[in-house]
C-alpha cells in the first residue's frame, strides 16, 4: 500500500512540474536568453546545480557561456552573473528591477517572512531599513567602539590561556560584543543561551538558503509530503530550526522589555528604539515594537557568523604568510608601539594591516555567492532577455578572483593594495563586492569593518601566529577545507598562536 501512495505522489508533482515547465518554456519561446548548460525535460538542470563548491563550477560556465549563465530548474530561471561589470550593472545601476527575493518556501516553512535580508523590497522592508541604518551608518557605529574594543582585548586574554580554543574565542568575543551593542546585555559565558541561539539559527539559514540545496524551493508541493519522500528529508529538522530562530527572533528582546519596565535596562540599541516609541500612539507603539525586535534580531543573528568566518580567513593566511605577518607587525611596531594596544585612531596610520583584512576578505569571500536577487519586470541586457521573477545570483568568488581585476588572484597578496606606503584607492575594494549589490547591500557593514580592524589589528599586534610542528620540528601545514554552505570559512584546522615577547605577554596581562 505504502509503494502505491508513493507512486501517486510522485506522480501528482511529475504533473505539476511538466506544466510549469512547459508554461515556462512557451513564455520563454520567443526570446534569447543569455547562454548556459543545456537543461533536462522537465526538471531542467537540476542535475547540473552542484553542492560542491557551486561558485568554483560557474566559474568554469563562464568560461564557457560568457559571463552570465543561465539555467532553469523545474521552470523556475536561475542567473549568475560571474564578473564586477554584469554584478554593477544589473543589480547596482538598475536595483529598483532587481532587489527582490524569492518567494522561498523555507522562509514560509521556518517562519522566517520579518527577516528583512528575505522581506520583498516593500514598505516593510523600507522601514527596517532606514532603522538599520540609522544605528549603523558610518557615524553611528563610533558610539560602538569601547564594546568593540573591549571585546577584542577579550579576545586577547583567551587567546594568551588557551591558544589552541582560537575558533570558539573568536566566535564568542565577536557575538558577545554585538549582544552587548543590540540588547545591552554583557556575557562571560561562550554557552548563554542567547549565543547559542544566534548560531544555531545560522546555522539552519546557512544550510536552508543555499540556492539548489532545497528542492523544495523548486517543488512546493515537497513541503506536504512525509519526510521519507525523495527531497523532503528537510522535514525532520524544520521544529528545531524553527525553536532556535523563534527563541533568537524573541528571547533577548522580551529580556529588554522586562529590564525598561523595572529601570534596570542597559543602553543598547533595543532599548534607544523602544524609548523613542514610547511616546508615540498605542498603535505606533506596538508597530515600533516589532519593528525593534525583529531589526536587533537580524543584525544580532547575521552579523557576527559573516564577521567571525573572515577572522577565520585570517588565521589561516597568517599560518602560510609569516611574511605578510612580519610586514604588518613591523608597521604596528613602528606606529603604535609596544606599551599600547592598537585603537580605532590608528587605522588611517596602518595601510598594511588595513591591506590584510581587505585581502581577507577577497580571498575567500564569506558569501561566495551572495543572497539571490530576485527581477521585479522583465528586462533586456546586451541583447538577452530577462524574465520576470528571475533568480539573479552574483559570484561573488569569480568576481573577487578575476585576474584583470586582481593579478594572481589566488594568492594572498595584501601588498596588492598598497602604492607609495598607502593604501590604494584605485584597486576595487573587495569589501564593497563582499557585502553585495544595490539595495540589497550589507546595512551592518560599516560595523563589521570596524570589527574586523579593531580584531586584527590587535591579534597582529601581540601575537605571532604560525603552522604547529611535528615531532622533528617541521611545520604541519592544514589544507584548506571550506565547507558547501551560503557562508564559507577555512574549518579543521591548527595553528599556534604565541605573544611575540615578554613585553607583548605583559600588555595582555594588564588589560
Amino acid at each position: 500500500m505504502e509503494w502505491t501512495i508513493a507512486n501517486v505522489l510522485v506522480g501528482l508533482v511529475a504533473c505539476i512540474a511538466v506544466y510549469a515547465s512547459l508554461i515556462r518554456k512557451h513564455t520563454l519561446r520567443n526570446h534569447t536568453c543569455p547562454p548556459g548548460p543545456q537543461g533536462w525535460p522537465v526538471i531542467g538542470n537540476m542535475l547540473d546545480i552542484p553542492r560542491e563548491k557551486p561558485w568554483e563550477t560557474y566559474i568554469e560556465w563562464s568560461k564557457k557561456y560568457g559571463p552570465i549563465v543561465h539555467m532553469e530548474v523545474f521552470g523556475q530561471p536561475m542567473m549568475v552573473l560571474n564578473t564586477a561589470k554584469a554584478a554593477y550593472e544589473i543589480l547596482d545601476a538598475r536595483s529598483a528591477n532587481y532587489s527582490d527575493r524569492t518567494g522561498s518556501t523555507m522562509v514560509s516553512l521556518l517562519h522566517l517572512s520579518w527577516n528583512m535580508v528575505f522581506l520583498n523590497h516593500g514598505p516593510v522592508w523600507r522601514k527596517y531599513r532606514r532603522l538599520m541604518h540609522k544605528y549603523f551608518n558610518d557615524d553611528a557605529i563610533k558610539t560602538y567602539q569601547s564594546i568593540q574594543r573591549r571585546k577584542a582585548h577579550r579576545l586577547l586574554s583567551l587567546l594568551s590561556c588557551e591558544p589552541d580554543k582560537f575558533a570558539q574565542h573568536s566566535r564568542f568575543t565577536l557575538s558577545a560584543a554585538l549582544l552587548e551593542v543590540v540588547y545591552g546585555t554583557s556575557v562571560n559565558d561562550p554557552e548563554h543561551r542567547y549565543l547559542k541561539y544566534a548560531q544555531n539559527s545560522a546555522d539552519a539559514q546557512i544550510e536552508a538558503f543555499l540556492p539548489g540545496n532545497m528542492v523544495v524551493e523548486f517543488l512546493p508541493i515537497l513541503q506536504y509530503m512525509p519526510s521519507w519522500f525523495p527531497g523532503a528529508g528537510f522535514k525532520r529538522m524544520l521544529p528545531k530550526w524553527r525553536e532556535d530562530i523563534e527563541a533568537l527572533r524573541n528571547s533577548a528582546f522580551r529580556d529588554v522589555q522586562a529590564a525598561l519596565s523595572n529601570g534596570s535596562a542597559n543602553p543598547s540599541v533595543v532599548s534607544n528604539m523602544l524609548e523613542e516609541a514610547a511616546d508615540m500612539e498605542m498603535a505606533e507603539i506596538a508597530e515600533e515594537e516589532i519593528a525593534a525586535r525583529d531589526t536587533s534580531a537580524i543584525i544580532y543573528g547575521a552579523g557576527a557568523d559573516t564577521v567571525y568566518s573572515t577572522i577565520q580567513t585570517f588565521f589561516f593566511a597568517m599560518v602560510f604568510h609569516p611574511e605578510a605577518q612580519k610586514r604588518a607587525q613591523e608597521e604596528l611596531l613602528r606606529v603604535v608601539g609596544s606599551n599600547r594596544l592598537p585603537d580605532f585612531s590608528d587605522r588611517e596610520s596602518l595601510p598594511y594591516v588595513v591591506a590584510i583584512m581587505k585581502e581577507c576578505s577577497r580571498w575567500i569571500p564569506v558569501l561566495p555567492l551572495g543572497v539571490p536577487h530576485v527581477s521585479t519586470e522583465d528586462d533586456q541586457y546586451e541583447g538577452y532577455y530577462i524574465a520576470k521573477g528571475t533568480v539573479v545570483m552574483a559570484n561573488q568568488w569569480a568576481i573577487l578572483h578575476d585576474p584583470e581585476e586582481y593579478s594572481q588572484p589566488e594568492a594572498f597578496k595584501p601588498e596588492r593594495f598598497i602604492k607609495d606606503g598607502k593604501f590604494n584607492p584605485n584597486i576595487k575594494d573587495p569589501y564593497a563586492v563582499a557585502t553585495g549589490f544595490g539595495r540589497r547591500k550589507c546595512p551592518g557593514r560599516f560595523f563589521g569593518e570596524a570589527a574586523l580592524f579593531i580584531n586584527i589589528a590587535s591579534i597582529l599586534h601581540i601575537f605571532d601566529i604560525s603552522a604547529p610542528v611535528d615531532t622533528n620540528g617541521r611545520p604541519m601545514y592544514p589544507d584548506l577545507q571550506l565547507p558547501s554552505g551560503l557562508v564559507v570559512h577555512p574549518t579543521d584546522f591548527n595553528c599556534t598562536i604565541r605573544p611575540r615577547s615578554s613585553v607583548f605577554h605583559q600588555l595582555i596581562h594588564e588589560l
